[in-house]
């Protein structure tokens, strides 16, 4: 067996989210089908993170094993796999062979994600799917003020989806900083791993500091809380971007 690393690109618009569900099509579906086109081998994939529906991909990382032998190349992997994946917004950007106790999932340290928003009383066109848009003007320095409570190991149960599988609700959030260039704001996310919903309801929540609605007391408050009605809304999926899997 031949353990084959990819780095897949996806827009994930449109699909049920990474892993495979009945009630539509996921990108996990779409790769393990395009594989079994190439080579004839049924095959399960691991992804690094299983990103929701209408999440979006910059740096998916995903393992699966082959049985062929000898070995395809793994640019013969990554243009076979791109042919078949054809016309879905899905691209494996690399393919490499990686040691048989690799694991996409489990071996990762830390994973980044990145949220876009689009902070414009104009409604979206070309970014429509690709960001948040959020009309009413954003004070950043009152939401890095916030952000920066939520840096370090805390009890994240109030950023927390009420389904997450996780055994423990206790994460250590090395990163959350802020960006802006014209329109643009964002927000980067890094840690070893996340909770269900947690970057996506903890933009929703410097959503209200930013708009004023919130100060960053309340935002330490919802933390405390250890309850999820306690903090703010889940943001929408499209404005998401897992970025980056480090090793």
């Amino acid at each position: 067996m031949t353990r084959y690393k990819l780095i897949l690109e996806y827009d994930g618009g449109g699909f049920v989210g990474w892993q495979r569900q009945t009630n539509g099509l996921s990108l996990q579906e779409l790769l393990e089908t395009a594989i079994q086109r190439f080579c004839g081998e049924e095959v399960t994939s691991f992804a690094a993170g299983r990103t929701d529906a209408g999440v979006h991909a910059l740096g998916q990382v995903v393992h699966f094993d082959l049985a062929r032998s000898p070995a395809p190349a793994p640019r013969v992997v990554r243009d076979a796999l791109n042919f078949h994946l054809r016309p879905h917004p899905i691209a494996v950007l690399r393919a490499e062979i990686a040691a048989d106790d690799f694991h996409a999932r489990f071996s990762a340290r830390q994973r980044a994600y990145r949220y876009r928003i689009l902070n414009r009383p104009a409604p979206l066109t070309l970014e429509a799917g690709r960001a948040w848009l959020i009309e009413k003007p954003l004070d950043l320095a009152a939401m890095e003020e916030a952000a920066a409570l939520l840096v370090g190991r805390h009890d994240f149960s109030s950023f927390r989806a009420a389904d997450c599988q996780a055994k423990s609700p206790e994460k250590t959030l090395e990163r959350l900083a802020l960006g802006k260039e014209g329109e643009l704001v964002t927000i980067e996310a890094r840690a070893r791993s996340f909770l269900h919903h947690q970057v996506r309801n903890m933009v929703g929540s410097l959503k209200l500091v930013g708009e004023g609605k919130w100060r960053a007391a309340d935002m330490r408050r919802a933390l405390e809380a250890r309850a999820r009605q306690a903090a703010g809304p889940t943001a929408p999926p499209e404005g998401l971007y897992l970025v980056e899997v480090v090793y």
